[in-house]
């Protein structure tokens, strides 16, 4: 067991500290509480505090034998949500120290994988993301200049130099449209009309850019992840590497918790299972149910002869498995062969008839 607390609390516990902590400093920044509430809050800020002078002490401790580099994202955050307080409450106004805590809502970023994948994403789209964003630039300028021309006689007040007008093109291209500067001649009303609009698309493409990025990015991960779980089942071993790619992108991961159900008797089937890790059991007819493990596969007659399934499949213990539908083993069929003569004869012995030659 390990000797460093801070360890032994889990991730989403660690955010809702964080959370409560937040709430603690909003709680303070209001009037309805007496000093009892008060103290009692800020009791609950010290020792916040003292649990991530603990987690700051663990992320030291770590640091010589860990990847720094990986590391250095948890010291960073640590030593922020430690130093920034103490400092505030040695130095700051009495009324604003809580305010400082609020450096604690970086901690929910400390074990999160979201902002690496959209750090990566960010990074691998940035060409786009320029070109959208100096896009918008020339349509701010543009629209703000055009705005000036015609509006500046009316409303000096509101669009009487392009800095003021673009006030006005920044609210009119996000489409908020606040109200407080509109433009009272028919030309001014018609620019607004296509700064707006040209807004949409603008945002459009922002959003498109990222959300294709992160498409990429986690299909690009799931794929990696694929691939490790393929080259661990011994059937694709010899399979070319073009073959390879193929069943990676054919085959689906699941995983399934001990003591479940993967497949039912009777049931019709559209998937066969191949497993990577654990040990499932298939009931038979026979007193001893047959247990298979990592390497083997099941389910592939229902498949091949299209029958509903003839065993119940359960999970002994935790297992990884690949699944493999219906129509990518007929595309996997035709273009191995080999493979899918394997699954065949498997599947002729387990019906206790000898393989055709």
């Amino acid at each position: 067991m390990s000797a460093r607390p801070s360890l032994r609390i889990s991730t989403p516990l660690n955010g809702l500290l964080a959370a409560l902590g937040l709430a603690a400093v909003a709680a303070l920044t209001t009037r309805n509480f007496g000093a009892t509430a008060r103290l009692s809050l800020e009791v609950v800020l010290g020792g916040l505090w003292l649990f991530y002078v603990l987690q700051l002490a663990d992320t030291l401790a770590a640091w010589p034998t860990a990847d720094r580099r990986a590391l250095m994202p948890h010291l960073v955050i640590d030593m922020v949500a430690v130093v920034v307080p103490l400092a505030a409450f040695l130095f700051a106004d009495p009324r604003d120290q809580s305010l400082y805590c609020g450096v604690w809502l970086l901690k929910p970023l400390r074990h999160s994988t979201f902002f690496r994948l959209l750090g990566r994403v960010v990074a691998r789209a940035a060409p786009n993301l320029v070109g959208v964003t100096s896009l918008f630039g020339i349509v701010l300028f543009g629209a703000s200049l055009v705005a000036y021309l015609i509006e500046r006689d009316i409303q000096p007040d509101k669009f009487g130099s392009i800095p003021q007008a673009m006030w006005w093109a920044v609210v009119t291209l996000s489409t908020t449209g606040y109200g407080d500067e509109i433009p009272q001649t028919l030309a001014g009303r018609v620019l607004a009309g296509l700064v707006m609009m040209s807004g949409i698309g603008i945002f459009a493409l922002w959003a498109g850019i990222l959300a294709t990025g992160f498409f990429e990015e986690v299909r690009r991960q799931d794929f990696v992840r694929n691939w490790q779980l393929v080259a661990a089942v011994p059937l694709f071993e010899k399979l070319g590497s073009a073959a390879f790619v193929e069943i990676v992108r054919a085959l689906r991961p699941r995983a399934v918790p001990a003591g479940s159900i993967i497949c039912r008797k009777g049931e019709p089937g559209d998937q066969m299972y191949f497993i990577v890790e654990g040990r499932v059991t298939i009931a038979t007819p026979s007193p001893t149910p047959v247990e298979l493990g990592p390497g083997s596969f099941f389910g592939e007659m229902a498949l091949i002869s299209g029958e509903p399934r003839s065993a119940t499949v359960t999970a002994a213990t935790e297992v990884s498995l690949l699944s493999l539908y219906s129509e990518d083993f007929q595309m996997l069929s035709s273009s191995n062969p080999e493979i899918a003569e394997v699954i065949r004869r498997t599947a002729e012995t387990r019906r206790g008839r000898p393989p055709e030659a």
